[in-house]
């Protein structure tokens, strides 16, 4: 035999090793990615597979399990049925010695055509090898196998238990009950027959109950076809996935065996393996389609990143020139110079919200009356933006020409709500007016829905009473109660609008007590106090504005 060899051919040129180890790499380095994506899909895609069919298989013999177990609860129920009557019989036998009678009489109403028994006997437990004394029904086939009877009824019966006996292999097969009463050596035993059906097929595979499972019932702990009583099925044994059980019946017991016609869970848990498998095949091919183009488009991510970085420092730049603006202009509407009132000192503060580039709707302004009285006025507008600015821009306006023709602070809340109410608006204010006697030491108060100033008096501080009626805006026809409290020498008063207190999820008491403390805690000249209270109860995160009117006497 002659061997054969393949030649190689001469040896490739170093340079040409090269360049084909170069092109397998980036055609490795090019495919990594989705390669990657490909298996571990498929990976993924069997476990999870796999596990739907380990679950599906697991709640396949737990279902049957219990449906072996309900199959036995009914075969089971049936023993009480035909042992109870067997064993009234045996016990009026027992009692009348034995009439035949009476047997009769007592267990005509079980037997016949489409009743309980076909066949029940009496028979005298002392003959070992007797015939029985009454029969109803059809002849036992007991009867004609003597010593088979004697040995069943005499020495192999229980007393007090319905004991079973079959007749399988007869040309009319038979299933039989007996049963005889403890504790009579000489009574008598009752024996019950019922045909078996001659193909063993059981009526009970019609049942709805149990159409989905195919079963076969046995004879004692026996799984032999030949000791089969009924099935549901023409060839035994039964294949598949099977669940058996032992069911006790009297001194005896039967083998129930059954296994499922299909998925007793239900079809769709049954292909849900298939399912899994299929979509996950598709999600992975999308998958490794969606890798490779992402792989493509990596450098042009990078490329935009570069871009919104930029952006990003831009919109920073514009929000701080925007911020800045915003202050300018709320500060653009606010007074510039606050009037100077011998005996007085005067001044204020306003901090814009910490978040955002709307301006807000607060403001305030000092107005000399005369000589020795000036009006306060601090408002808050609702809202933020342009239109708060406007609007606050217009109430402030409108509030110095009322308080040219009366400086009552009542009056001129009522004049203001009247203008705001005199044409359509979706806006309201809350106003606090005070009138300031230098000379007497008086504040006369009015507030439409505005919180009341706080008095410092050397080391304490109180809330000025004052009632709040209704805001600016949101009652036609409103009319403003006014209040006058007398304030000690050298007293400061801090008029404020809720941005100073007010705080997300906590109620406004908590905030003017946390007011009142510190501006007690610090002693310091009116423009101090109002730069260490704006410090301390405007932090970095407050959402609302914030302005301060602080007013001291000299004297």
């Amino acid at each position: 035999m002659t061997a054969v060899h393949e030649d190689s051919g001469p040896a490739p040129e170093a340079g040409a090793s090269v360049e084909l180890g170069s092109t397998l790499a980036g055609s490795l380095g090019r495919w990594r990615p989705p390669s990657i994506a490909l298996v571990a899909g498929l990976l993924l895609t069997a476990a999870l597979a796999l596990t739907a069919l380990a679950v599906y298989n697991r709640n396949e013999r737990r279902v049957l399990n219990l449906r072996v177990r309900e199959l036995s609860l009914v075969v089971q129920s049936t023993a009480p049925s035909i042992q109870t009557p067997l064993a009234s019989a045996a016990a009026l036998a027992d009692a009348t010695g034995g009439s035949p009678q009476h047997f009769r009489s007592f267990m005509a109403p079980y037997v016949g055509r489409g009743r309980q028994f076909t066949s029940v006997s009496l028979w005298p437990v002392s003959t070992p090898r007797g015939r029985p004394t009454a029969v109803l029904g059809t002849a036992p086939q007991l009867a004609s196998t003597p010593a088979r009877a004697a040995q069943f009824l005499g020495r192999a019966n229980r007393p007090g238990v319905m004991n079973v006996t079959g007749f399988l292999s007869s040309a009319h097969p038979s299933i039989g009950f007996a049963y005889r009463v403890p504790g009579h050596t000489r009574g008598f035993a009752v024996y019950a027959e019922n045909p078996l059906p001659a193909n063993r097929r059981s009526t009970l595979e019609r049942n709805s109950a149990f159409s989905d499972l195919k079963y076969a019932l046995y004879l004692g702990h026996s799984r032999r076809t030949s000791d089969v009583l009924v099935t549901s099925e023409k060839r035994l044994p039964l294949t598949g996935r099977q669940a058996t059980s032992v069911v006790p019946f009297g001194a005896g017991a039967f083998t129930v065996v059954v296994a499922p016609r299909g998925s007793l869970g239900g079809t769709f848990f049954k292909d849900l393996p298939w399912i899994i498998a299929i979509a996950g095949v598709l999600v992975t091919l999308a998958a490794v389609l969606m890798t490779d183009r992402l792989a493509r488009r990596r450098q042009q991510a990078e490329r935009l990143a570069g871009v919104l970085d930029r952006v990003a420092a831009e919109n920073r730049r514009m929000y701080t020139e925007q911020r800045s603006i915003s202050q300018s202009l709320q500060h653009a509407l606010l007074p510039e110079i606050m009037p100077e009132l011998n005996g007085l000192r005067v001044n204020a503060r306003y901090v814009p919200a910490a978040t955002g580039v709307d301006v807000g709707g607060d403001w305030y302004d000092l107005v000399a009356v005369d000589d020795r009285r000036v009006l306060l006025v601090i408002g808050d507008v609702s809202g933020h933006g342009l239109r708060a600015a406007t609007t606050m821009a217009l109430l402030r306006h409108a509030t110095l020409a009322y308080v040219t023709q009366d400086c009552s602070p009542a009056t001129v809340l009522a004049k203001l709500s009247d203008f705001v109410n005199s044409g359509p608006h979706d806006y309201f204010a809350t106003v606090l007016c005070a009138l300031i006697d230098v000379d007497r030491h008086q504040l006369t108060m009015a507030s439409a829905g505005h919180l009341a100033p706080l008095v410092l008096n050397g080391g304490g501080g109180e809330f000025a009473r004052v009632q709040p009626d209704a805001p600016i805006g949101v009652t036609p026809g409103s009319r403003y109660h006014e209040a006058t409290v007398s304030v000690p020498p050298e007293a400061v008063v801090v008029a404020f609008t809720d941005g100073l207190v007010e705080r997300r999820g906590e109620v406004i008491d908590v905030g003017l007590d946390r007011l009142r403390s510190l501006a007690m805690r610090h002693k310091l000249p009116i423009d101090d106090l109002l730069t260490e209270l704006a410090r301390d109860l405007t932090s970095e995160d407050h959402y609302d504005d914030a302005a301060m009117v602080g007013i001291q006497w000299q004297n």
